[in-house]
């Protein structure tokens, strides 16, 4: 009897599960939050809501994320934002509306995260890049 070939994904899953230990179930939890915060990076998201819904403790969701991606899903969060945040001061958006659109609702709260991401302030590294491109 012929058993289909495995994708890449499944491999690594299994990898990653004998590795770890930890139950596959999770692995398709933990996938599905992060690709919901790929498509809401700019809503308030909160930790506890998606802890609850890949059926886990706030604390036991954290452990398991940072075990399959390496980083914790605020770290995950921020950098998201970050990078959707250089891709909209590129294009020339004002940074208070990148702020918002990024998810942060504050400005100084934003600016010290940016900064301490990339090591500009949003509107030297906007500066920056625009005068990199013309």
């Amino acid at each position: 009897m012929n058993t289909p070939k495995k994708t890449f994904y499944e491999q690594e899953v299994e990898r990653i599960s004998r590795e770890h230990g930890l139950p596959q179930h999770y692995y398709a939890y933990v996938r599905q939050s992060k690709a919901f915060m790929e498509r809401h990076y700019g809503d308030k998201i909160e930790l506890d809501k998606i802890a609850s819904a890949a059926f886990m403790s706030r604390f036991h969701y954290i452990r398991v994320f940072q075990q399959v991606y390496g980083l914790t899903p605020r770290q995950y969060l921020r950098d998201l934002r970050i990078a959707r945040a250089k891709e909209l001061l590129k294009k020339g958006h004002s940074v208070t509306s990148v702020c918002f659109n990024v998810g942060y609702e504050s400005l100084p709260t934003f600016s010290k995260v940016f900064k301490r991401g990339t090591g500009y302030s949003p509107k030297a590294y906007q500066d920056l890049n625009i005068s990199n491109r013309e």
